[in-house]
């Protein structure tokens, strides 16, 4: 697809962004509005919010109605947007700290309401924009700014926190595997529930630095190495699967969103009110 045609979802005027060379973030933005173009949404009925953090900073270059909030706020922010316009496609863009750290709660409690959301997660393993500190999905034993002797923590697995708490959509893809991450972003744009899209990216800037993956080819090359489908993730030992990346669609199931509810039990209330039967 020409570069050219996909200009116009992007402010130009913003331009030089601010991520470093090379970064993922770029690719998962260019992922996102190839996405929107295949399926010739129109970018006035497309909503996308995102909180605080480097992967955050896309909603200052994307052409849609836009919103950079709170940190860790950004689903809350979505959630009051696809009540107020129930007819809007809202996107959640956010790394892994700001979703699944102080964003937890509302990411769980989103999921648990299948709102009607799409939740694109730039999953980097670490803080990049506030200097390398580790965050909920750095594995353990890697190295951060804020363990320099190792991670003594376990980490997130974001799928499997989306699957438990009641996404109806779930996926996960790696930067380097462009077309399928296309692919599960149009997915979850067209699902009517929660969708979310966890895409592993690359912060060669501060997690490959500091675990021996400095240039942005480095981490490409550990993505491609170290990524199974899951149909073949099913063939192997759990010993085989250490420290592997799973990438495919865990979950897709159609189920009632928080948004009918509401609306329902609005029109129940309004014909209460009117003396008519519901």
């Amino acid at each position: 697809m020409a570069i050219a045609r996909l200009m116009k979802y992007l402010r130009q005027d913003r331009m030089p962004h601010v991520w470093c060379p090379g970064c993922g973030n770029g690719v998962i933005m260019k992922a996102f509005i190839e996405a929107v173009d295949k399926e010739e949404l129109d970018p006035d009925r497309v909503a996308v919010i995102s909180g605080i953090g480097c992967s955050s900073r896309v909603t200052g270059y994307l052409n849609f109605n836009t919103m950079h909030t709170l940190h860790g706020r950004a689903v809350a922010f979505a959630t009051g947007v696809k009540l107020a316009r129930p007819e809007f496609n809202v996107v959640v863009m956010g790394g892994d700290g700001d979703m699944v750290a102080i964003g937890g709660n509302h990411f769980i409690h989103a999921c648990r309401r299948n709102m009607d959301l799409t939740a694109i997660i730039f999953n980097n393993n670490i803080y990049g924009m506030t200097g390398g500190q580790y965050s909920p999905t750095t594995p353990y034993e890697k190295i951060a700014s804020t363990s320099p002797y190792g991670n003594v923590e376990n980490s997130f697995d974001i799928v499997n926190l989306a699957v438990s708490s009641g996404a109806t959509y779930v996926a996960r893809t790696t930067v380097f595997h462009y077309a399928q991450m296309v692919q599960f972003i149009q997915k979850a744009l067209n699902h009517k529930g929660m969708g979310i899209v966890e895409i592993m990216t690359n912060c060669h800037t501060y997690y490959g630095r500091y675990n021996a993956m400095s240039k942005p080819e480095d981490m490409l090359a550990y993505f491609k190495k170290n990524t199974v489908q899951i149909a073949k993730s099913k063939t192997m030992t759990p010993e085989e699967l250490k420290d592997k990346i799973v990438a495919g669609e865990f979950v897709n199931i159609e189920a009632e969103t928080y948004s009918d509810r509401y609306k329902a039990k609005s029109e129940q209330i309004i014909a209460a009110e009117r003396g008519e039967k519901a």
